[in-house]
């Protein structure tokens, strides 16, 4: 288990980290709001930089081993706490995690930790707290025993994901669960209207920014250390942008040329619109859809910074009546709403968020976004479905379902090296392979 880094428990205005990392935990998992909306308005109170790396490693790392850290504090507990007391149960695992991973000394880890119970108001949890983390480090090794001895607690998976990866994957199973609760890396997509990768390679060199060559991405690169973007060369110039390697695919399996007309559905924050566009020279016409009005300006913003063009509006991509010119499409890369399992060592409240009945809801979506689009493709193109899911119901057979009810569909192999393949339809990356997340593609051409 690798260890984050620790700080000083309380900064210059007075803030504690620990309060804060509870009070992002406590809307994460009882109010039910995302990581991704919490983290930045929850840090954005601090200005020490030390103080926020502190506070978002304690917040991801709890939210990551939550399972887990639940299972050891079920052995401390005597009975359960209230529902109302959820605050202490929060705070009882972020001082397990402190200790089980992080490189806190334990007696701070403890003290400062019980030292939160003063904002709260409840002083009786003083004692509670202090005894529970105190007996679990003088017992720790047998507690977590213990709680290693289900999958689902050793791996902090809820059991219905455990369930679904063991039987989807009966031999990768485990490894898909330990690179979800690995640390994702930073890789980069280097805009190659703008410069080579050779050329931005050999200047984050210069300024002694430790990087590596993307092994199946071909305009990838891996940062070996996390940092602000915006402080790399070329970052103002439209130079690079943040992607994934697995994501990068997606603009190099359509191919995109000069003049064709290209739907991309779904589209924002728009990392695949500008990737289609910049393997085009800026020449493809890139039509992007998104349901979601304040995300769009997201895609704007990067198509602005990149300097490049597209046309872009608000739209439901199951309804092309209120949005397409009836003009068919050369291309479409359906980039569909899903459970983004495949994505949870980046946002690892996903595991708590996600139910089996928000799969069988997305695979319905999933189905009628693919028929409706179908109707939108010219005879000879080419559709390219996309998840960053891991789940089947979702991809593989998701698209097996559609070629047996769509006729003019067939499927068009792809070679992608670190895939796994099925023998229903499509190619699956799996978390952590090769430095990519988890994602599938299924690239289907409608018959002439």
């Amino acid at each position: 288990m690798s260890n984050e880094t620790s700080t000083p428990n309380v900064n210059s205005t007075g803030l504690n980290s620990r309060f804060i990392a509870l009070k992002i935990c406590l809307t994460v998992i009882q109010n039910g709001r995302s990581l991704s909306q919490s983290l930045p308005e929850g840090l954005a109170q601090f200005q020490d930089r030390r103080e926020r790396g502190f506070t978002q490693n304690l917040v991801i790392g709890t939210l990551r081993w939550q399972a887990r850290l639940e299972a050891i504090r079920a052995q401390l507990l005597k009975k359960k706490l209230k529902e109302k007391d959820e605050d202490i149960n929060q705070l009882i695992l972020i001082g397990l995690y402190q200790i089980l991973y992080m490189e806190t000394p334990e007696h701070a880890a403890v003290s400062e930790t019980v030292a939160v119970v003063q904002k709260l108001k409840k002083p009786w949890a003083k004692a509670l707290i202090n005894g529970v983390l105190r007996t679990f480090l003088r017992d720790q090794e047998a507690i977590c025993a213990e709680a290693d001895l289900k999958p689902a607690h050793k791996y902090s998976h809820p059991q219905w994901i455990f369930k679904a990866l063991r039987k989807a994957y009966p031999d990768d199973w485990q490894s898909i669960m330990q690179a979800n609760n690995e640390i994702a890396p930073l890789t980069l997509r280097v805009n190659t209207m703008k410069q080579t990768r050779e050329a931005f390679m050999q200047q984050l060199q210069q300024e002694d920014i430790a990087a590596r060559i993307h092994a199946t991405a071909p305009q990838g690169i891996v940062l070996e250390n996390s940092m602000d973007i915006s402080q790399l060369p070329t970052y103002e110039e439209g130079g690079f942008s943040v992607q994934d390697g697995a994501a990068q695919q997606a603009a190099n399996i359509l191919q995109p040329k000069a003049n064709e007309r290209i739907l991309d559905a779904c589209a924002a924050p728009g990392g695949k619109t500008t990737h289609l566009l910049e393997l085009s020279n800026n020449q493809a016409q890139v039509f992007a859809i998104e349901k979601e009005p304040e995300r769009i300006e997201r895609l704007a913003e990067n198509l602005y910074r990149l300097d490049l063009e597209a046309e872009y509006q608000v739209g439901d991509a199951s309804c092309p009546d209120e949005w397409w010119d009836k003009q068919l499409f050369d291309k479409i890369l359906l980039d569909a709403p899903c459970s983004a399992t495949g994505i949870i060592r980046r946002h690892p409240d996903i595991k708590w968020h996600r139910t089996p009945e928000d799969i069988e809801a997305l695979v319905e979506i999933q189905a009628n976004i693919l028929k409706a689009l179908w109707a939108t493709l010219k005879p000879g193109g080419q559709l390219l479905y996309a998840t960053c899911s891991v789940l089947p119901e979702e991809n593989t057979l998701q698209m097996q379902r559609f070629i047996e009810s769509e006729a003019s569909a067939k499927v068009v192999p792809l070679e992608l090296e670190a895939t796994v393949t099925f023998e229903t339809p499509g190619n699956q990356y799996l978390p952590g392979r090769l430095d990519m997340d988890g994602f599938f593609y299924c690239l289907l051409e409608k018959s002439l």
